[in-house]
């Protein structure tokens, strides 16, 4: 029946038996399903943010108002971001505990506090496990893994030493990747720091609690982030979702996460993959 009515009041709209409704409609400037967001002035970290999923998250943050620094080991592409769009950005190489450190005393010092960390940088040499260089492992190890811990403790020692209430709490974001679920031969390095990464989100969760701050991993699976042009028909439709993941999909998802009312999203693993580590593939 409302099927029918609904039917009947669009006919007589089209054949002018209904007037239209004087009363202002919102403006609709986004295509359809665009959720735009506006944060107050949040203070955004986001590391390896001068390239890639870092820098779609770095935009989007950068978008919804807030105040965003980047720690990036390219010192060009960060420097371009900073005169370009306004970011706080160090050149860091996230390897070096000193130099990471002494960043982010410097940004404690620079903004009293941080509201969001979105712990992305890594690195993916893949090397033959009977070839490999043992000090390569390492190197991905201090690149992907260590930062997200070194960051979390200096972020808890800063709030223990300032008790200052945030009423926001705060938000850490780590990012995985689906490779600590599933793998090729010659990842052990990266396999194994993204793991860890999964893991120590659920511990930092705990030991995150008191200061408010929430802690969730997101594990992307084929995300390109070059010329959309070099991927192929079959590229996009092996995976259910019809297509190849972009940057600004796990961007948006960052976004979300960061949302006030999402606090209670804390200690997930969160796959955007799409749908590619749930098919089921025999050959």
């Amino acid at each position: 029946m409302a099927d029918n009515y609904l039917e009947r009041r669009m006919d007589d709209l089209r054949n002018g038996r209904l007037q239209q409704s004087n009363k202002i409609q919102a403006s609709v400037s986004q295509r359809k399903g665009y959720l735009s967001v506006n944060f107050p002035m949040r203070r955004v970290l986001v590391t390896g943010g001068a390239n890639g999923i870092g820098l779609a998250v770095t935009r989007a943050f950068l978008k919804a108002g807030c105040k965003v620094a980047v720690m990036d080991i390219d010192r060009e592409k960060g420097e371009k971001l900073a005169h370009d769009e306004g970011v706080r950005f160090y050149n860091v190489d996230l390897a070096d505990k000193d130099a990471l450190e002494k960043a982010l005393d410097n940004l404690f010092s620079a903004w009293k506090d941080l509201d969001i960390v979105v712990s992305n940088a890594g690195i993916s040499t893949f090397q033959p496990l009977t070839e490999g260089d043992p000090e390569i492992f390492d190197r991905i190890i201090d690149t992907n893994l260590r930062p997200a811990y070194l960051i979390a403790r200096a972020w808890a020692i800063h709030r223990k030493q300032f008790p200052i209430p945030n009423t926001f709490g705060g938000r850490m974001i780590c990012i995985s990747s689906t490779r600590h679920i599933q793998s090729e031969e010659g990842t052990e390095g990266y396999s194994a720091s993204k793991g860890g990464i999964a893991s120590l989100t659920h511990s930092l969760m705990m030991s995150l609690s008191p200061y408010g701050i929430t802690v969730n991993c997101i594990s992307p699976g084929w995300i390109h982030t070059g010329d959309p042009e070099g991927l192929s028909e079959i590229d996009h439709l092996q995976h259910p979702s019809r297509r190849v993941g972009t940057p600004q999909d796990i961007a948006r998802l960052c976004i979300f996460l960061s949302l006030p009312d999402n606090d209670f999203i804390n200690g997930a693993d969160i796959p955007v993959d799409g749908g590619m580590t749930r098919k089921m593939i025999y050959q």
